[in-house]
């Protein structure tokens, strides 16, 4: 098959490296793919083994997703997202995918509603239209208001085939985070968590006895290294931050400054989930992607979920996770270096849990179900 999809991330990291897993999951198993980014580069996250066309990129203002920003931080204008919605269109035009995957909309980037539509049109009116699936992750953002779902069900019903949900229906559900319908029912199919293949331990055994202080691929999380600078001088164990977002350098920089000698501060960097399996703990906010990562590794964690702007996402994923051993949820409010002391020494005294060795297949289970989809048509 051919496979394009559509994905534009606008804070962090995250729905960019779902959608790059699910593109090496199709290529793995002989498929073309098409990735077309509309979000900032991330050459963190693309390694340069998937083929990838990119937008020209946007970004949110901070979480105010109301306003977006050019690459240069400049408000957009309409002729910016004209010429996005024209290479966007383009790419499809050439590429004739047999299936169309978009990634959150129509659940979310309502922004950019006029580029999204404008694809599903054309796509419709391709000489062989493709098959075409929403794919989101296990939790949404709940819509604020009725005619938010009412639109997503609009949407969905007129143009898509189907929903493709990136969880397991007895641990996360949709209906935790969002309404479902009657109409959209139907659609609805769960494919189990994306994640890459479980990374292997280190073979230097980097991270080994360290506390990994992270916030993801966005500019977020200062809170969560401040506090960690502060308990430095009160744990046992050193601690190393991995800075992540489109210009780490300079929030590095001060860092550094700040940091005690148990402290190292670094970029993110890409063998980050092999040194999880030597960490004697793992700091971070509660991505899906993280939660996923620490899951598979078996690491103790404790989850600061991303709260800004009114987002509940995180807070219901790591209120969920919290059940098992050696992971604990602190919300921001109750942030502190006291505290995070304290629940530090909690989750490392834990008594180790099983490492999660199913349930993880969502990429591969995609596949299988587009390919079936495609062979009912």
């Amino acid at each position: 098959m051919k496979v394009m999809i559509v994905v534009t991330h606008l804070l962090g990291t995250g729905h960019l490296a779902r959608a790059l897993t699910l593109a090496r999951a199709y290529m793995a198993a002989g498929d073309k793919v098409l990735v077309v980014s509309g979000g900032m580069p991330a050459p963190l996250l693309t390694r340069g083994d998937t083929p990838l066309a990119q937008l020209p990129p946007l970004r949110s203002d901070g979480v105010d997703f109301s306003r977006l920003l050019d690459a240069e931080g400049g408000a957009v204008e309409v002729g910016y997202l004209a010429t996005r919605q024209e290479v966007l269109l383009t790419h499809l035009r050439s590429f004739a995918p047999d299936v169309l995957i978009t990634e959150l909309f129509p659940f979310g980037r309502r922004i950019l509603r006029d580029e999204f539509t404008a694809l599903l049109e054309a796509a419709h009116k391709l000489p062989r239209p493709p098959l075409i699936c929403a794919s989101i992750r296990d939790i949404l953002a709940p819509p604020s208001k009725p005619k938010k779902a009412a639109y997503a069900d609009e949407i969905i019903d007129r143009f898509y085939d189907a929903v493709l949900i990136h969880s397991d229906p007895d641990l996360t559900p949709l209906e935790l985070s969002w309404p479902v319908s009657d109409s959209l029912r139907p659609k609805l199919h769960y494919t189990g968590f994306v994640a890459p293949p479980p990374a292997l331990p280190h073979p230097d055994g980097t991270g080994a006895g360290e506390i990994l202080v992270s916030a993801g691929g966005g500019d977020v999380g200062d809170h969560v290294y401040d506090a960690a600078l502060e308990a430095a001088p009160q744990l046992r164990h050193p601690l190393r931050l991995l800075i992540g977002g489109a210009e780490p350098q300079a929030r590095i920089a001060d860092l550094r400054r700040r940091a005690p000698a148990t402290v190292s501060v670094e970029a993110a960097r890409p063998d980050s989930r092999q040194m999880l399996y030597h960490a004697a703990a793992s700091v971070s906010l509660c991505g899906y992607n993280t939660a996923l990562d620490i899951l598979q590794a078996g690491t103790p964690a404790v989850f600061v979920p991303f709260d800004d702007g009114s987002e509940v996402e995180q807070g219901l994923r790591a209120r969920a996770l919290a059940e098992q051993s050696g992971i604990a949820m602190l919300a921001r409010v109750d942030l502190s270096a006291e505290r995070l002391c304290q629940v530090l020494g909690e989750v490392t005294a834990a008594p180790k849990r099983t490492i999660v060795a199913k349930g993880f297949g969502g990429a591969e289970r995609t596949v299988s179900l587009t390919r079936d989809m495609m062979g009912q048509r």
